[in-house]
C-alpha cells in the first residue's frame, strides 16, 4: 500500500473540511508515493512515539494532536520539533495527523471514549452539527443500568489508562447515573451543552477551577476531570479498525507510550 492509498482510507473516515478553521490536519511529512507496511498510532507527535516507530520499523505515524498547530518559521535541530521532523525525514516516516475532523466524526474521538467507559446503545452527539445530526463534539451515551456517581467513576478509571493521577470528580457520590455526556480532550466549552442535555454526569479533561466550581454550584450535571491523554487514547484502536475494516493491508500498532504531560502525581 502507498501513503496515499491509507490517507485516502484516514480522510474518508475523518474528512479534513469537517476541521476547525484554526486546526492543522493532513499530512505532515512524507512522499505520498511512498510504501506503508506498518503504521503506529498515537495520540502525541513527540520524541517518545517516533523512537517507538523507529524501534518498531514504522513507514507512518498517525497521531491525534497536530505537530505545528500555530506554524512554523524553522525546523532547525535545536527545537524539539525541529528535532522530530529531522528523525522522521531521515528515517523515511511518515507523519499524519487526524485532530478535530477525527473529534467530530462517527465514529470519533468521543464514540471511543464513550465504549471505554462502558456506555452502550446508540450514542449522539453532544453538540451535533446542524446538517448531520449523528456528527458532532461530544457523545450522549447510558451505562448498562442506572449506577451512582461514584460507582461510574470506577468504571472510568477502569476503562481509561492509567495516568499518574488518574481523575478527579465534582458531585454526591450516591447521585444516580442514568445518562452520560462524554468529550474527548479538552470540555470546557461544552459545560453549556452538557447541562441543556440534562445528563446526570459529564466526563471531559481540562476542565478548570472556576468554571467547574460555577457550573456545579448552578446545579449543573456531576463533573469528571480525566487526563487529556487518557480520554483521546482509546480513539487510536477505533482508528487502526477503521484501516483494517477498509481493506488497507498494513500493519497497526497502538502506541502505549504514556505522553501524558503531568509524570508525578503526589
Amino acid at each position: 500500500m502507498t501513503l496515499t492509498d491509507v490517507i485516502g482510507v484516514l480522510e474518508a473516515a475523518y474528512p479534513p473540511a469537517r476541521a476547525e478553521s484554526w486546526d492543522a490536519v493532513g499530512l505532515v511529512s512524507g512522499d505520498p508515493a511512498q510504501e506503508v507496511r506498518r503504521v503506529l498510532l498515537a495520540v502525541d507527535p513527540v520524541a517518545a512515539v517516533a523512537d517507538e516507530a523507529l524501534e518498531w520499523g514504522a513507514d507512518l505515524i498517525v497521531t491525534h494532536h497536530p505537530l505545528y498547530l500555530r506554524g512554523t518559521t524553522t525546523v532547525a535541530t535545536t527545537t524539539p520539533k525541529g528535532r522530530l521532523i529531522h528523525t522522521l525525514i531521515k528515517n523515511d516516516v511518515a507523519l499524519y495527523t487526524a485532530h478535530t475532523n477525527a473529534d467530530v466524526a462517527n465514529p470519533g474521538v468521543s464514540d471511543a471514549l464513550a465504549r471505554a467507559v462502558g456506555l452502550v446503545g446508540d450514542l449522539v452527539p453532544l453538540q451535533p452539527f446542524p446538517d448531520d445530526p449523528w456528527r458532532g463534539l461530544g457523545r450522549i451515551g447510558e451505562p448498562p443500568e442506572e449506577t451512582t456517581l461514584e460507582e461510574f467513576a470506577a468504571r472510568v478509571v477502569k476503562g481509561l489508562p492509567r495516568t499518574s493521577w488518574g481523575i478527579r470528580v465534582a458531585g454526591e457520590p450516591g447521585r444516580p447515573v442514568r445518562r452520560v455526556a462524554v468529550s474527548g480532550g479538552a470540555g470546557d466549552s461544552l459545560l453549556g451543552a452538557a447541562k441543556a442535555a440534562g445528563v446526570d454526569v459529564f466526563l471531559t479533561a481540562d476542565l478548570r477551577h472556576h468554571p467547574a466550581s460555577e457550573f456545579v454550584e448552578a446545579g449543573g450535571p456531576a463533573l469528571i476531570d480525566a487526563a487529556h491523554w487518557a480520554t483521546e487514547w482509546p480513539w487510536l484502536d477505533s482508528a487502526a479498525s477503521i484501516l483494517h475494516e477498509s481493506g488497507v493491508t498494513v500493519e497497526t500498532r497502538v502506541s502505549a507510550t504514556v505522553t501524558d504531560a503531568w509524570t508525578r502525581g503526589y
